[in-house]
């Protein structure tokens, strides 16, 4: 069907778009490793937001505490995360792509949307929207193109930095077949063990693999779901409905660890202070609670609980919060408490 006008998706990625939009900001750093995390001090806990290309080629990534990132690039521009900044960076380059005529724009993050469009040169659109947001936000993105948003996700990564590719189901064992499962979008370190022991660690055996298998391994929706994704199948559609949160959550790494009782009581009260500002602005109440503890050095538990009715009483989510920290490892240091609280979610209606 090349030529033929009909549905595409793209998928729109900026290029290491934390550190371009503080390149912007600081014309000087440009071509120097550049890393954001945390406050930008490496001798506090705090881990890599994202690393300028020039210092990923030292194995800085995402994730990577502060402190290790700063000891494998000593001569890196560590700088603290500036959430404003990347919020309105986003946002103008979102209306750019919902500017282009015929564009339907879902919004994934910050730096990345889908983009679906009906055209017989899904090439061309792809470098107008480039274009486009680069004379408007100074940002370069890659874009992927693909019949499915699986498709289209994964072919953004062949485009970077400031590329366009198209995988299909035309083309996609020729590109994908013998990548390792971790290549495909929704298959992480766990996911790709799991596989492995069934013998599984490309996509073509993964494409192969008996559906029964992974329905046993991983049950039967996520199970089916990992058989079409060895295909790359999945949905096209790109839906513009405004994204609307589950829930809100805070969590913070302690600078000094957390020993005391009465000290993570205290701690764990200040999370149920800041989340609920979140909850009470978005004007639905909590339904579920969830607690993450990190314990020293960087083992974590997590603890839930389902409310006997939604609420957003401060002191009931108080007392709530506190009867799942009581059940951490009474005498292990704690290194980081985060705080989850879901709400109910909007009827059709809105309401």
């Amino acid at each position: 069907m090349d030529g033929a006008t009909r549905p595409w998706v793209l998928h729109v990625d900026l290029d290491q778009f934390i550190a371009a939009v503080e390149v912007l900001r600081r014309p000087e750093l440009a071509g120097l490793p550049v890393i954001v995390g945390g406050r930008g001090d490496p001798t506090e806990r705090a881990v890599v937001s994202t690393a300028s290309y020039e210092a990923r080629a030292f194995g800085v990534g995402s994730g990577m505490p502060l402190r290790v990132a700063a000891r494998k690039v000593p001569d890196a521009v560590l700088l603290p995360v500036d959430a404003p900044a990347y919020t309105a960076a986003s946002e103008q380059v979102m209306a750019v792509l919902r500017a282009h005529e015929g564009a339907v724009v879902e919004v994934l993050g910050w730096d990345e949307a889908f983009v679906g469009v009906t055209t017989d040169d899904p090439e061309g659109v792809a470098r107008a929207l480039q274009a486009a947001v680069l004379v408007a936000t100074r940002l370069h993105c890659s874009v992927g193109i693909g019949d499915t948003k699986v498709r289209a996700k994964i072919a953004t990564e062949f485009g970077k930095p400031r590329g366009v590719f198209r995988l299909t189901a035309g083309n996609w064992f020729e590109v994908m077949a013998e990548r390792p499962t971790r290549a495909l979008w929704g298959v992480g370190a766990k996911v790709s063990s799991r596989l492995a022991k069934h013998g599984i660690t490309t996509v073509r055996e993964l494409a192969d693999a008996d559906v029964d298998l992974l329905v046993a391994e991983f049950g039967p929706r996520i199970g089916t779901w990992y058989a079409d994704l060895g295909h790359g199948r999945g949905s096209a559609t790109v839906d513009p409905t405004p994204w609307v949160p589950r829930g809100h959550s805070r969590e913070h790494t302690y600078q000094q660890d957390l020993t005391a009782p009465e000290e993570i009581e205290a701690a764990l009260r200040t999370l149920v202070t800041e989340v609920l500002a979140d909850v009470v602005a978005e004007g639905r109440p909590v339904v579920r609670l969830t607690l993450k503890v990190r314990y020293k050095p960087f083992f974590t538990k997590t603890f839930s609980r389902t409310l006997k009715a939604p609420t957003t009483d401060a002191d009931l989510l108080e007392r709530e919060s506190l009867a799942l920290v009581v059940r951490r490892e009474e005498g292990r240091a704690v290194r980081l408490l985060g705080l989850r609280f879901e709400m109910t979610m909007p009827g059709p209606d809105g309401t």
